[in-house]
Protein backbone atom coordinates (compact mmCIF):
# COMPACT_ATOMS: atom_id res chain seq x y z
CA UNK A 1 0.00 0.00 0.00
CA UNK A 2 1.27 3.69 -0.78
CA UNK A 3 0.24 6.67 -0.63
CA UNK A 4 1.77 9.99 -1.84
CA UNK A 5 1.20 12.00 1.20
CA UNK A 6 2.21 15.38 -0.52
CA UNK A 7 -1.08 14.75 -2.96
CA UNK A 8 -3.17 14.74 -0.07
CA UNK A 9 -2.48 18.73 0.47
CA UNK A 10 -2.39 20.75 3.86
CA UNK A 11 -4.05 18.57 6.89
CA UNK A 12 -6.31 19.62 9.48
CA UNK A 13 -6.52 17.28 12.85
CA UNK A 14 -9.27 18.43 14.54
CA UNK A 15 -9.00 17.91 18.29
CA UNK A 16 -10.47 19.30 21.08
CA UNK A 17 -14.32 20.46 20.46
CA UNK A 18 -16.26 21.44 23.02
CA UNK A 19 -17.94 17.72 24.10
CA UNK A 20 -17.50 15.80 27.21
CA UNK A 21 -14.93 14.21 25.71
CA UNK A 22 -12.39 16.90 24.93
CA UNK A 23 -9.60 15.55 27.52
CA UNK A 24 -9.66 12.49 25.10
CA UNK A 25 -9.89 14.18 22.11
CA UNK A 26 -6.70 15.99 22.67
CA UNK A 27 -4.70 12.92 23.39
CA UNK A 28 -6.05 11.48 19.89
CA UNK A 29 -5.28 14.71 18.02
CA UNK A 30 -2.26 14.67 19.30
CA UNK A 31 -1.00 11.64 18.64
CA UNK A 32 -2.59 11.86 14.86
CA UNK A 33 -0.99 14.54 14.33
CA UNK A 34 2.53 13.33 15.63
CA UNK A 35 1.61 10.45 13.31
CA UNK A 36 1.17 12.08 10.27
CA UNK A 37 3.98 15.04 10.74
CA UNK A 38 6.34 11.72 11.42
CA UNK A 39 5.11 10.73 7.57
CA UNK A 40 5.58 13.96 6.02
CA UNK A 41 2.24 14.97 5.91
CA UNK A 42 1.75 18.64 6.54
CA UNK A 43 -0.69 18.73 8.99
CA UNK A 44 -1.55 21.06 11.60
CA UNK A 45 -3.79 20.82 14.78
CA UNK A 46 -7.46 22.37 15.03
CA UNK A 47 -9.29 22.95 18.27
CA UNK A 48 -12.81 24.04 16.97
CA UNK A 49 -13.45 25.05 20.08
CA UNK A 50 -10.65 28.14 19.90
CA UNK A 51 -11.35 28.44 16.01
CA UNK A 52 -14.18 29.32 13.36
CA UNK A 53 -14.33 26.30 11.03
CA UNK A 54 -14.05 28.62 8.20
CA UNK A 55 -10.67 29.32 8.50
CA UNK A 56 -10.36 25.84 7.64
CA UNK A 57 -11.05 27.29 4.01
CA UNK A 58 -9.57 30.51 4.62
CA UNK A 59 -5.95 29.20 5.53
CA UNK A 60 -6.12 26.34 2.69
CA UNK A 61 -7.00 23.00 4.44
CA UNK A 62 -7.48 21.06 1.84
CA UNK A 63 -8.70 17.95 3.81
CA UNK A 64 -9.72 17.09 7.50
CA UNK A 65 -8.72 14.16 9.57
CA UNK A 66 -11.72 14.21 12.62
CA UNK A 67 -10.67 13.46 15.86
CA UNK A 68 -13.35 14.74 17.31
CA UNK A 69 -15.27 12.68 20.01
CA UNK A 70 -18.72 13.48 20.86
CA UNK A 71 -21.12 16.00 20.43
CA UNK A 72 -20.44 18.40 17.75
CA UNK A 73 -17.59 16.18 16.12
CA UNK A 74 -19.06 12.56 15.81
CA UNK A 75 -22.87 13.66 15.49
CA UNK A 76 -22.76 15.49 12.12
CA UNK A 77 -22.73 18.51 12.54
CA UNK A 78 -18.96 19.22 11.78
CA UNK A 79 -19.21 16.66 8.98
CA UNK A 80 -22.18 19.23 8.01
CA UNK A 81 -19.88 22.13 7.84
CA UNK A 82 -17.16 20.40 6.16
CA UNK A 83 -19.77 19.49 3.21
CA UNK A 84 -20.67 22.55 2.93
CA UNK A 85 -16.94 24.16 3.19
CA UNK A 86 -16.34 21.38 0.73
CA UNK A 87 -13.02 20.07 2.66
CA UNK A 88 -13.27 16.50 2.34
CA UNK A 89 -12.86 14.61 5.84
CA UNK A 90 -12.14 11.19 7.73
CA UNK A 91 -14.77 9.41 8.85
CA UNK A 92 -18.56 9.10 8.28
CA UNK A 93 -20.82 11.52 6.41
CA UNK A 94 -23.61 13.41 8.01
CA UNK A 95 -26.52 10.76 8.34
CA UNK A 96 -24.54 8.06 9.11
CA UNK A 97 -22.42 9.95 11.93
CA UNK A 98 -25.66 11.37 13.13
CA UNK A 99 -27.32 7.77 13.52
CA UNK A 100 -24.49 6.18 15.16
CA UNK A 101 -24.25 9.05 17.44
CA UNK A 102 -27.92 8.41 18.92
CA UNK A 103 -27.47 4.63 20.20
CA UNK A 104 -31.61 4.69 20.23
CA UNK A 105 -31.85 5.48 16.54
CA UNK A 106 -28.92 3.46 16.08
CA UNK A 107 -31.05 0.27 17.34
CA UNK A 108 -34.23 1.13 15.98
CA UNK A 109 -32.03 0.54 12.25
CA UNK A 110 -29.94 -2.31 13.49
CA UNK A 111 -33.64 -4.16 14.93
CA UNK A 112 -35.30 -2.95 11.71
CA UNK A 113 -32.46 -5.09 9.68
CA UNK A 114 -32.37 -8.11 12.10
CA UNK A 115 -29.02 -7.41 14.02
CA UNK A 116 -28.53 -8.21 17.60
CA UNK A 117 -28.36 -5.67 19.99
CA UNK A 118 -29.67 -5.84 23.62
CA UNK A 119 -33.69 -4.97 24.41
CA UNK A 120 -33.90 -1.10 25.78
CA UNK A 121 -36.78 1.08 26.76
CA UNK A 122 -35.93 5.11 26.08
CA UNK A 123 -37.23 7.26 28.34
CA UNK A 124 -38.17 10.72 27.10
CA UNK A 125 -37.95 14.02 29.52
CA UNK A 126 -41.63 13.64 29.98
CA UNK A 127 -41.51 10.12 30.73
CA UNK A 128 -39.03 9.94 34.00
CA UNK A 129 -41.48 10.28 36.90
CA UNK A 130 -40.50 7.82 39.79
CA UNK A 131 -43.08 5.62 39.13
CA UNK A 132 -42.41 4.93 35.56
CA UNK A 133 -38.64 4.70 36.60
CA UNK A 134 -39.60 2.25 39.17
CA UNK A 135 -41.21 0.06 36.77
CA UNK A 136 -37.86 -0.45 33.79
CA UNK A 137 -36.37 -3.49 35.88
CA UNK A 138 -39.31 -5.67 35.91
CA UNK A 139 -39.19 -4.85 31.86
CA UNK A 140 -35.52 -5.55 31.58
CA UNK A 141 -34.51 -7.39 34.17
CA UNK A 142 -31.77 -6.76 36.68
CA UNK A 143 -29.21 -6.48 35.90
CA UNK A 144 -29.24 -3.35 33.93
CA UNK A 145 -27.62 -0.38 32.11
CA UNK A 146 -28.39 3.21 32.16
CA UNK A 147 -26.43 5.43 30.07
CA UNK A 148 -26.98 8.72 27.75
CA UNK A 149 -27.60 7.77 24.23
CA UNK A 150 -26.12 10.44 22.68
CA UNK A 151 -22.69 9.80 24.96
CA UNK A 152 -19.46 8.27 24.50
CA UNK A 153 -16.66 6.68 26.71
CA UNK A 154 -18.83 5.43 29.16
CA UNK A 155 -19.79 8.91 30.22
CA UNK A 156 -22.67 8.71 32.81
CA UNK A 157 -23.46 5.56 32.83
CA UNK A 158 -24.51 3.05 35.11
CA UNK A 159 -24.90 -0.35 35.91
CA UNK A 160 -28.10 -0.83 38.13
CA UNK A 161 -27.90 -3.74 39.96
CA UNK A 162 -31.11 -3.22 41.97
CA UNK A 163 -34.52 -1.13 42.38
CA UNK A 164 -32.87 1.48 44.56
CA UNK A 165 -30.21 2.66 42.50
CA UNK A 166 -32.14 3.16 39.03
CA UNK A 167 -33.62 7.20 40.14
CA UNK A 168 -30.00 7.67 40.89
CA UNK A 169 -28.92 6.53 37.53
CA UNK A 170 -31.44 7.88 35.42
CA UNK A 171 -30.85 11.38 36.96
CA UNK A 172 -27.19 10.91 36.27
CA UNK A 173 -27.49 10.08 32.82
CA UNK A 174 -30.20 12.93 32.31
CA UNK A 175 -27.19 15.66 33.43
CA UNK A 176 -25.81 14.53 29.64
CA UNK A 177 -28.80 14.25 27.53
CA UNK A 178 -32.39 15.11 27.75
CA UNK A 179 -33.30 11.25 26.78
CA UNK A 180 -32.31 8.40 28.87
CA UNK A 181 -31.33 4.74 27.77
CA UNK A 182 -32.33 1.89 29.52
CA UNK A 183 -30.31 -1.28 28.13
CA UNK A 184 -30.53 -4.90 28.82
CA UNK A 185 -27.62 -6.45 30.43
CA UNK A 186 -25.63 -8.99 28.54
CA UNK A 187 -23.49 -11.01 31.22
CA UNK A 188 -20.29 -12.21 29.05
CA UNK A 189 -17.47 -11.16 27.50
CA UNK A 190 -16.78 -7.75 26.05
CA UNK A 191 -15.14 -7.39 22.33
CA UNK A 192 -14.48 -4.75 20.06
CA UNK A 193 -14.11 -4.78 16.19
CA UNK A 194 -12.93 -2.25 14.09
CA UNK A 195 -13.66 -1.41 10.38
CA UNK A 196 -11.85 0.19 7.24
CA UNK A 197 -13.43 1.41 4.28
CA UNK A 198 -16.59 1.92 2.02
CA UNK A 199 -20.12 -0.31 0.85
CA UNK A 200 -18.56 -3.51 -0.74
CA UNK A 201 -15.00 -2.86 0.18
CA UNK A 202 -15.29 -2.61 3.95
CA UNK A 203 -13.69 -5.03 5.82
CA UNK A 204 -13.48 -6.43 9.53
CA UNK A 205 -9.86 -5.50 11.64
CA UNK A 206 -9.50 -8.33 14.38
CA UNK A 207 -11.47 -8.73 16.88
CA UNK A 208 -9.91 -7.70 20.28
CA UNK A 209 -11.13 -9.08 23.71
CA UNK A 210 -11.46 -6.76 26.39
CA UNK A 211 -10.99 -7.70 30.27
CA UNK A 212 -11.17 -5.56 32.64
CA UNK A 213 -11.04 -6.01 36.79
CA UNK A 214 -14.28 -7.10 37.74
CA UNK A 215 -15.70 -5.77 34.30
CA UNK A 216 -15.24 -2.19 35.11
CA UNK A 217 -14.07 -0.92 31.73
CA UNK A 218 -15.00 2.94 32.65
CA UNK A 219 -14.09 6.30 31.68
CA UNK A 220 -10.72 5.87 34.12
CA UNK A 221 -9.67 2.32 33.01
CA UNK A 222 -10.05 3.05 29.34
CA UNK A 223 -8.23 5.93 29.34
CA UNK A 224 -5.94 6.37 32.46
CA UNK A 225 -4.94 3.07 33.50
CA UNK A 226 -2.94 0.28 32.54
CA UNK A 227 -5.39 -2.55 34.25
CA UNK A 228 -7.24 -3.64 31.45
CA UNK A 229 -6.25 -6.16 29.53
CA UNK A 230 -6.84 -5.94 26.05
CA UNK A 231 -6.10 -9.26 23.61
CA UNK A 232 -5.50 -9.65 20.11
CA UNK A 233 -5.44 -11.79 18.68
CA UNK A 234 -8.97 -12.57 20.48
CA UNK A 235 -8.12 -15.73 21.61
CA UNK A 236 -12.14 -16.55 20.77
CA UNK A 237 -12.55 -19.58 18.46
CA UNK A 238 -11.74 -18.41 14.53
CA UNK A 239 -15.88 -19.45 13.79
CA UNK A 240 -16.82 -16.92 16.58
CA UNK A 241 -14.11 -14.49 15.26
CA UNK A 242 -15.30 -14.62 11.88
CA UNK A 243 -19.50 -14.15 12.68
CA UNK A 244 -18.35 -10.81 15.04
CA UNK A 245 -16.45 -9.65 12.00
CA UNK A 246 -19.63 -10.53 9.78
CA UNK A 247 -21.89 -9.03 12.04
CA UNK A 248 -20.02 -5.75 12.43
CA UNK A 249 -19.45 -5.09 8.66
CA UNK A 250 -23.43 -5.63 8.17
CA UNK A 251 -23.88 -3.28 10.92
CA UNK A 252 -21.24 -0.69 9.67
CA UNK A 253 -23.03 -0.97 6.04
CA UNK A 254 -26.36 -1.01 7.45
CA UNK A 255 -25.58 2.60 8.98
CA UNK A 256 -24.35 3.39 5.87
CA UNK A 257 -20.38 4.15 7.78
CA UNK A 258 -17.75 5.01 5.42
CA UNK A 259 -13.91 5.81 6.02
CA UNK A 260 -13.68 3.58 9.15
CA UNK A 261 -15.25 2.91 12.59
CA UNK A 262 -15.57 0.45 15.76
CA UNK A 263 -17.63 -1.55 17.12
CA UNK A 264 -18.46 -2.74 20.57
CA UNK A 265 -20.38 -5.91 21.45
CA UNK A 266 -20.92 -8.36 23.71
CA UNK A 267 -20.95 -12.36 23.57
CA UNK A 268 -23.45 -13.87 25.50
CA UNK A 269 -21.89 -16.20 28.60
CA UNK A 270 -24.86 -18.56 28.18
CA UNK A 271 -24.70 -18.94 24.05
CA UNK A 272 -22.22 -17.48 22.98
CA UNK A 273 -24.67 -14.83 20.50
CA UNK A 274 -22.80 -11.77 20.22
CA UNK A 275 -25.29 -7.83 20.21
CA UNK A 276 -24.50 -5.32 19.49
CA UNK A 277 -24.00 -2.36 21.70
CA UNK A 278 -22.70 1.00 19.21
CA UNK A 279 -20.87 1.78 16.62
CA UNK A 280 -18.27 4.35 16.99
CA UNK A 281 -17.40 6.86 13.84
CA UNK A 282 -14.47 8.55 15.26
CA UNK A 283 -12.90 6.09 17.55
CA UNK A 284 -10.16 7.12 19.95
CA UNK A 285 -6.38 7.48 19.28
CA UNK A 286 -4.99 7.61 22.01
CA UNK A 287 -2.45 5.41 23.74
CA UNK A 288 -4.79 3.35 25.03
CA UNK A 289 -7.47 2.88 21.94
CA UNK A 290 -8.43 0.00 20.38
CA UNK A 291 -8.82 0.72 16.73
CA UNK A 292 -4.67 0.98 16.97
CA UNK A 293 -4.11 -2.22 18.76
CA UNK A 294 -6.10 -3.87 16.46
CA UNK A 295 -4.41 -2.65 12.91
CA UNK A 296 -1.21 -3.27 14.83
CA UNK A 297 -2.62 -7.05 15.17
CA UNK A 298 -3.20 -6.91 10.87
CA UNK A 299 0.45 -5.49 10.50
CA UNK A 300 -0.55 -2.01 9.98
CA UNK A 301 1.55 0.10 12.07
CA UNK A 302 -0.07 3.63 13.74
CA UNK A 303 1.40 5.70 11.34
CA UNK A 304 0.31 3.95 8.35
CA UNK A 305 -2.91 3.59 9.78
CA UNK A 306 -3.40 7.18 10.42
CA UNK A 307 -2.38 7.65 6.68
CA UNK A 308 -4.70 4.67 5.35
CA UNK A 309 -7.61 6.76 7.29
CA UNK A 310 -6.72 10.32 5.73
CA UNK A 311 -6.88 9.10 1.96
CA UNK A 312 -10.22 7.70 2.57
CA UNK A 313 -11.39 11.21 3.38
CA UNK A 314 -14.22 12.16 1.25
CA UNK A 315 -17.57 14.29 0.77
CA UNK A 316 -21.15 12.64 1.07
CA UNK A 317 -21.72 15.30 -1.46
CA UNK A 318 -18.68 14.66 -3.92
CA UNK A 319 -18.77 11.74 -6.97
CA UNK A 320 -18.18 8.58 -5.74
CA UNK A 321 -14.78 8.13 -7.32
CA UNK A 322 -11.75 6.61 -6.15
CA UNK A 323 -10.13 7.47 -2.47
CA UNK A 324 -6.95 8.58 -2.70
CA UNK A 325 -5.91 5.36 -1.20
CA UNK A 326 -7.52 3.42 -3.74
CA UNK A 327 -6.17 5.58 -6.56
CA UNK A 328 -2.66 4.56 -5.03
CA UNK A 329 -2.91 0.95 -5.38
Amino acid sequence: MSVDVKALGKVAVLMGGSSAEREISLMSGRGVLAALRSRGVDAHAFDPAERELVELKRDGFARCFITLHGRHGEDGSVQGALELLGIPYTGSGVLASAIAMDKVMTKRVWIAEGLPTPRYLWLAPENRGRARVRTVPDELGLPLIVKPPREGSSIGLTKVAGYSQMQAAVELAAQYDPDVLCEEFIEGEEVTCPVLGMGANAHALPVVKIVAPEGAYDYQNKYFTDVVDYRVPSGLPAAEEREIQRIVVQAYRTLGCRGWGRADLMIRAHDRKPFLLEMNTSPGMTSHSLVPKSAAAAGLSYEALCVDILARAALDAAPRGPSALDASR
